[in-house]
């Protein structure tokens, strides 16, 4: 006899819904947390506190009033590390107290301990007091998410050289920063600081990034970022990261520049947290990222009792992603059949502005060989967006011209994820333009830019062609008799 239903190892988004979906269930369920509190790399490190400090400097630089009062609009002049930290901590106790509530509540037992694999129904709990549990389990979730990547040539200090997870307990503001790494978490760092007035320099090996994000909302950005003085280093290999006699990040790039910053960020990927769970006991094997291989549908490692979830088997590596993937691996190791996930799940960035996207890019239309047509509308042009004082931010609708249906959004500006949901349901339930055109939107709202959007579409591809206005009777006289 197990000792539970099920064992979850790891409390982030995936672990939880897991947990609390086959608790749910009627099932016994046991989770295994190495930190102290509940909530993962989510709740502590990632999400939560990231997007707390992003709202906080939007908050206090007055950033979002600035199209009225100018940039030199400020709602505290002078902004600490501090500041950043005291919403950041309330968030995260109001967080911890909520999970640890619904833990409670569905009669989730909690650990606080490192598990490790003895055996394919064998889990082995160190707790912090050191002492050791050992538990039978009928079934397993593996959601014990991810960590930053830390190579060797990086010079890490906790003083001037941080990863994505330290730079949260920056205790002064710097001056100038670069950031090693143009991916999601890059990005969003990089234009939280430079909301802050910083000057921030971007490095990224690669010719391009945020490549699943549309190119034409990826170019708007760009001119955003330079625009607030953030410097982009792309195809900038780094050779080397050295500190000067001062103690300042110097970063070498192969092409012979270098960049020279009070406080260096380094968020080039991040690593699953596998490596101490003993995986080779139960026949299970990782990437050289430490990522966990799953069905795609069921969730189930190749030990079909053992599921994965999350940030830990990779791509997407979202909270809203992750928490459904902890939900359908519950409801299969159950025997609990769920529909089918959508086709289509919005993709959002935290930056500064907000890109949000779903459905296909451009890009992805012009290689399936789909005739299309593209409408965009800015958010200026929006009489919400007057009011707001907006002066940039954009949304681009694709549609089918063969069959009308919505192919894809990609917005680019304030409220960019919250606007994003009108568009994945219309893309999921294979709408078309006509749904834009004909349905009323409240008013002022920036959502009115989805109507704008498809009338600029329809405009180029549906309108009717119209007859040419009957000529004047001079006109009409002059022209040359028929042959």
């Amino acid at each position: 006899m197990a000792d539970y239903d099920l064992i979850v190892i790891g409390s982030g988004p995936s672990g939880r819904r897991a947990a609390i979906q086959a608790a749910k269930l009627g099932k016994s369920v046991l989770v295994a947390e190495k930190h102290r509190q509940v909530g993962g790399v989510s709740v502590h490190t990632g999400t939560i506190p990231s997007k707390t400090m992003r709202e906080t400097v939007l908050n206090l630089t007055g950033w979002r009033e600035r199209g009225f009062y100018g940039r030199s609009y400020r709602v505290k002049k002078d902004i600490s590390a501090a500041d950043l930290l005291t919403r950041g901590a309330k968030t995260l106790e109001y967080e911890v107290d909520v999970l640890e509530h619904q833990f409670s509540r569905n009669h989730v037992q909690i650990v606080a301990g490192e598990a490790r694999f003895l055996g394919p129904h064998d889990i082995e709990i160190t707790r912090d007091d050191g002492d050791v549990e050992r538990h039978k389990a009928a079934r397993v979730v593996i959601a014990c998410g991810t960590r930053p990547f830390r190579p060797a040539y990086i010079p890490f200090n906790d003083k001037s050289v941080f990863d994505s997870d330290e730079i949260l307990a920056i205790e002064r503001l710097p001056r100038s920063l670069t950031v090693i790494g143009a991916g999601v978490i890059g990005v969003e760092y990089a234009t939280i600081f430079s909301a802050l007035d910083v000057a921030v320099t971007l490095v990224e090996p690669r010719a391009s990034f945020l490549d699943f994000v549309d190119k034409e909302v990826i170019e708007e950005f760009v001119h955003e970022l330079r625009d607030h003085n953030v410097s982009i280093r792309l195809g900038s290999e780094v050779k080397s990261v050295t500190l000067d006699a001062a103690g300042r990040p110097v970063c070498e790039i192969a092409s012979g520049r270098s960049v020279t910053s009070d406080v260096l960020l380094f968020a080039a990927g991040r690593v699953g947290e596998t490596e101490r769970l003993n995986l080779g006991a139960v026949g299970i094997t990782c990437d050289h990222r430490g990522r966990i291989p799953v069905d795609a549908k069921t969730l189930q490692t190749v030990v079909p009792h053992i599921y994965a979830a999350g940030d830990v088997i990779g791509f997407p590596s979202l909270a809203s992603t992750s928490m459904e993937q902890g939900r359908l691996a519950a409801c299969h190791a159950f025997g609990l059949e769920p529909p089918a996930p959508p086709e289509f799940f919005p993709y959002g960035i935290y930056s500064v502005p907000e890109i949000s996207t779903v459905g296909m890019t451009e890009e992805e239309v012009l290689k399936r060989g789909i005739p299309y047509e593209c409408g965009v509308a800015r958010f200026r042009e929006t009489s919400r967006g007057h009011i707001m004082g907006l002066k940039s931010g954009m949304m681009k609708m694709i549609f089918s011209k063969k069959t009308r249906r919505l192919l894809g959004v990609h917005i680019v500006g304030e409220g960019a994820t919250e606007l994003i949901h009108i568009g994945q349901a219309v893309l999921n339930l294979k709408g078309t333009i006509d749904y834009f055109m004909d349905n009323t939107f409240n008013y002022p709202t920036l959502a009115e830019a989805y109507k704008i959007a498809s009338l600029d579409a329809w405009n180029r591809a549906f309108a009717p062609v119209a007859a040419p206005p009957p000529l004047p009777a001079e006109a009409e006289a002059a022209l040359p008799a028929a042959q």
